[in-house]
């Protein structure tokens, strides 16, 4: 909804058609402003020409520093509609706002164009459906729900039935942001558009979470819990893995027509099991105590909430994450208090703890604990897990001979306790080659000349790029603001730019995330699953195929 005119030249769409060429400054709403909300509007600040507009997130620290790092600056002041505690009161902001400008009201603030969600996984589906109506471009960080249910409401949300075939208005993406990484744009590229390895055999892609990293979020953190559905860390942790293997095996090659089907995968097998962090792995040595800060063998233990957040990050005058999600604000309280203030701040959140007996469940589940023991911790995701995925030979007419539609397979490990931290690596076996890549160099060896070319992947100019798997936060934000700056701007059809920015639609986004549901299923269960019966049997009668 535009509520303000651009300025106009002339421009030519991807079909060859001539459009007007707009320059309206794009506005954008953060809701959520936690670390993706952060490296989103980091992205969005400093390599486009996109604003982020507006901020709604509860916790008061948090906000003031969003917006004046990003919206209003250092010493300034939120103008109307630029930030909100709540959602929901931007929300209904949001359409007051839309009345006013169709009763014909003057001087009515800006609204924005696309909308950022970054709140918890949880809370997806409410946002996004509720927010669906408003009819925004729309990125959702991943997952985009944390049940197969809550992901057909989301779409049915967006796509009502009977709509399944009407063009998109507006620009939708999901947080897979390992397809936007230079290193892994650059592995597609090789691997289907010039088929250096000719047809993919066989991939095996390793997740190596990192032994701390793992204690922090999935032991101590927001997703150390499975959900209702049974579904844990794969999704949480991998569900973009999960869409890197589709991606490559599955998704059109680039440059193929927009309509061109997947190559749907035969059968999807996981095995894994918490294996680790578990009461009966405690130290004998530990005694009875439940929390880092009493422990009695802390300053040996791998996993000391102690060394992990204040001597190896904090005594170093490090406040970024992860001690900044310990406690958000320990950075304002460093810089007007010093260390010994924020040391103070740190180990009084470290020492909070719970009896099992007494605390009542429902406390525990709701927050995480961050200087809980490891073995003592409520916990129940897998850190140990493999998934397995086959194709058969394409049978469609219409897309069987395209290149690499074979038989094929492809497994996924995540594994927790490594050194290296999120740092993916594998081996792509092809039918006149092979590739080896980890997350900065890609080693191809040719089977007909017998010889090893290696191609290292340059570091991005700006450090803090970097930061978000490999370039690949910074990557789909780019992409993102470019699909909507080509459809608001330069005329492009909504499907033109979702096919070639963002490479993925929400019906995609969905399946993808079905493989993990699939996955998890058949863990639980210990079967294998056939994908196309499962997926006709759970949701044909709910999205188009």
């Amino acid at each position: 909804m535009a509520d303000h005119q651009p300025s106009a030249t002339t421009a030519t769409t991807p079909a060859g058609k001539t459009a007007v060429r707009g320059t309206k400054k794009l506005k954008f709403l953060v809701i959520g402003a936690g670390s993706r909300g952060h490296r989103y509007s980091e992205a969005v600040t400093e390599s486009t020409s996109a604003v982020i507009h507006a901020v709604a997130e509860p916790r008061p620290y948090n906000r003031q520093e969003f917006g004046e790092s990003f919206i209003w600056g250092a010493g300034g002041r939120p103008t109307e509609g630029q930030e909100f505690s709540d959602w929901k009161d931007w929300l209904k902001w949001e359409q007051e706002r839309r009345q006013k400008i169709a009763q014909g009201v003057a001087n009515v603030p800006d609204g924005v164009d696309g909308v950022f969600v970054c709140v918890l996984d949880e809370m997806h589906v409410e946002v996004m459906c509720a927010i669906a109506p408003l009819n925004l471009h729309v990125l959702c960080e991943k997952p985009l729900a944390t049940s197969m249910k809550d992901c057909l409401a989301i779409y049915r949300a967006f796509v009502p039935h009977g709509q399944e075939h009407v063009a998109p208005s507006k620009v939708f993406s999901i947080g897979h942001v390992m397809r936007y990484s230079p290193h892994n744009m650059r592995l597609r590229r090789l691997l289907l558009t010039d088929r250096v390895i000719g047809d993919i055999v066989s991939i095996e892609h390793t997740e190596p979470v990192g032994y701390w990293h793992f204690s922090h979020s999935y032991v101590r953190g927001n997703w150390r819990r499975e959900t209702a559905e049974g579904v844990g860390s794969l999704l949480t942790k991998c569900s973009h893995d999960v869409d890197f293997l589709i991606w490559l095996l599955s998704s059109p090659p680039p440059g193929a027509p927009r309509d061109t089907p997947a190559h749907a995968p035969r059968t999807i097998s996981s095995f894994g099991s918490l294996t680790q962090f578990r009461g009966k792995r405690k130290p004998k040595e530990a005694g009875s105590a439940t929390n880092c800060v009493t422990c009695p063998i802390e300053r040996k233990c791998n996993y000391s909430a102690v060394r992990i957040y204040r001597d190896r990050q904090l005594a170093k005058g490090d406040t970024e994450w992860p001690v900044d999600i310990v406690c958000p604000d320990i950075e304002d309280t460093f810089k007007t208090s010093g260390m010994a203030a924020a040391e103070k701040q740190l180990m009084e959140k470290l020492s909070e703890d719970y009896d099992k007996k007494s605390t009542p469940d429902e406390k525990i589940a709701s927050r995480p604990w961050f200087g809980r023991c490891v073995w003592e911790s409520d916990n129940n995701v897998c850190d140990d897990q493999f998934v397995t995925i086959t194709w058969d030979d394409d049978e469609n007419e219409a897309t069987k001979d395209f290149p690499s539609r074979i038989a094929k397979t492809a497994s996924l490990h995540m594994i927790s306790p490594t050194e290296r931290q999120c740092e993916r690596r594998g081996w792509v076996y092809g039918t006149e080659g092979e590739i080896e890549y980890d997350s900065r160099t890609i080693k191809i060896f040719s089977f007909a000349t017998q010889e090893f070319t290696t191609i290292e992947i340059p570091k991005a100019a700006n450090p803090r790029e970097e930061i978000g798997h490999g370039g690949g936060d910074w990557g789909l934000a780019r992409m993102y603001v470019g699909a909507i700056d080509a459809v608001e701007n330069e005329g492009w059809d909504v499907r033109d730019a979702q096919n070639h920015f963002i490479g993925c639609t929400l019906e995609e986004a969905v399946r993808s995330h079905a493989l993990v549901f699939a996955a998890e299923e058949a863990r639980r269960e210990e079967k294998v699953i056939k994908w196309q019966q499962w997926w006709d049997e759970k949701m044909k009668s709910h999205i188009a195929v």
